[in-house]
């Protein structure tokens, strides 16, 4: 108990020390985008300089002002802040990259031919590409958000199943149920999933973005109800449920749409082969209780039968082969959702998105259908993932 204490205080004084070093960035970043598109338009907009900064300034708070509303003023205004406050991070981001490196340019340039420097930088015309370039890397990064595509795989276990050569899985990640990702989007996932006639479904993590209440009052467990296959719908938590603050609602609400939950719980399908799902990684600092480790959740159970473990992030993968586990299906990097995130996505993780096989233990990474923060894919791709495994025996 002490030990846990000890951990939550140190948790504890970490969120406001990451929180400071995330609004400074924020802050800064702003600022120099902000600087740099006024320099470019100074001639023109002086005299309403006040005007200009004031709603710069308003744009730039309504990301956190969403995330105050949402607790005291829910509602129609508070969802528009929102979407506004999410683009605006998009915006800024992108915005950010490109002056930093027009900058970079700009000086390197002027060191080689002193002479460039006399042209007027920033002038209007940098400041007008710029904003029409981000604009159009915005409209691109949402419609490719849109528009999941299928990725099928094709694996083999070396295990024999009686009575099945071959199961027909369907996995998605990270769909984040709520604002963005709405009713109309979750009807047409349903839709396209139930066209692939899959065996079985796999929810790994980040149903729910955060607001539970709304995925509840929109009545998304209804949509989610109509998923079809022949051994049912099973999910885990991912940290999005957690993160919401109601976690217990998030499990009553998918268990309402007939959606097996897996909670640090391991279950045997048609005596036929084990889903296991592992509880999300921040399951302990949110509520104290530690998840189960893997060789506790899937003790006492036939590894002559295969074992598919559903892991909301895709971490230590190497306790995974050591513990016999045949098939990880995993998510929540979202292949990094946005371009240059894409290759730190890559850094950070053993294997951000796609397959990875280590001996016989396999591991398939979405990018997730839905979104999180900017609504948009630069670099990464919407996807529904769609797995045929085979069993074969291991003399095969």
């Amino acid at each position: 108990m002490t030990g846990k204490r000890r951990n939550n205080g140190k948790i504890g004084l970490l969120f406001p020390a990451i929180f400071t070093i995330f609004v400074s960035i924020y802050v800064a970043g702003n600022y120099y985008v902000g600087l740099r598109f006024f320099q470019s338009i100074q001639s023109l907009i002086e005299p309403y300089s006040l005007f200009y900064w004031s709603s710069y300034a308003f744009l730039a708070v309504s990301l956190f002002a969403a995330r105050l509303g949402k607790r005291f003023y829910p509602g129609y205004v508070d969802d528009l802040f929102a979407v506004t406050g999410n683009y605006w991070l998009g915006a800024v981001y992108y915005s950010l990259l490109i002056w930093a490196g027009i900058d970079f340019l700009h000086f390197l340039t002027g060191l080689i031919f002193p002479e460039i420097r006399i042209i007027k930088y920033p002038s209007f015309y940098w400041g007008l590409a710029v904003l029409f370039l981000v604009f159009l890397l915005l409209l691109y990064g949402t419609w490719n958000a849109r528009h999941p595509r299928i990725v099928h795989y094709d694996i083999t276990i070396k295990k024999t199943v009686p009575d099945l050569p071959e199961l027909h899985a369907v996995m998605v990640s990270d769909i984040h149920l709520g604002l963005v990702v709405d009713n109309d989007r979750l009807k047409e996932m349903v839709r396209r999933i139930n066209e692939l006639d899959p065996d079985i479904v796999f929810l790994a993590g980040d149903t729910i973005d955060e607001d539970v209440r709304l995925f509840a009052s929109n009545k998304m467990p209804d949509i989610l109800s109509k998923l079809k296959s022949r051994y049912g719908v099973y999910a885990v938590l991912g940290n999005h449920e957690y993160i919401g603050g109601n976690s217990e609602l998030a499990v009553e609400c998918l268990q309402q749409a007939g959606i097996n939950v897996l909670v640090d719980r391991c279950i045997k399908v048609n005596n036929q082969f084990y889903v296991a799902g592992r509880d999300d990684r921040i399951a302990g600092r949110m509520n104290g209780k530690q998840r189960l480790e893997l060789s506790r959740l899937i003790d006492g159970i036939d590894h002559t039968l295969p074992i598919i473990l559903l892991d909301h992030q895709p971490i230590n993968l190497e306790e995974g082969k050591l513990n016999g586990i045949d098939l990880q299906l995993s998510g929540h990097t979202h292949g990094g959702q946005f371009f240059p995130n894409t290759l730190i996505s890559r850094r950070v993780f053993e294997r951000s998105w796609g397959y990875l096989r280590k001996g016989e233990y396999q591991v398939i990474v979405s990018s997730g259908f839905g979104t999180w923060g900017p609504p948009i894919r630069i670099g990464s791709n919407s996807e529904i993932t769609d797995i045929t495994i085979s069993f074969v025996g291991s003399d095969a």
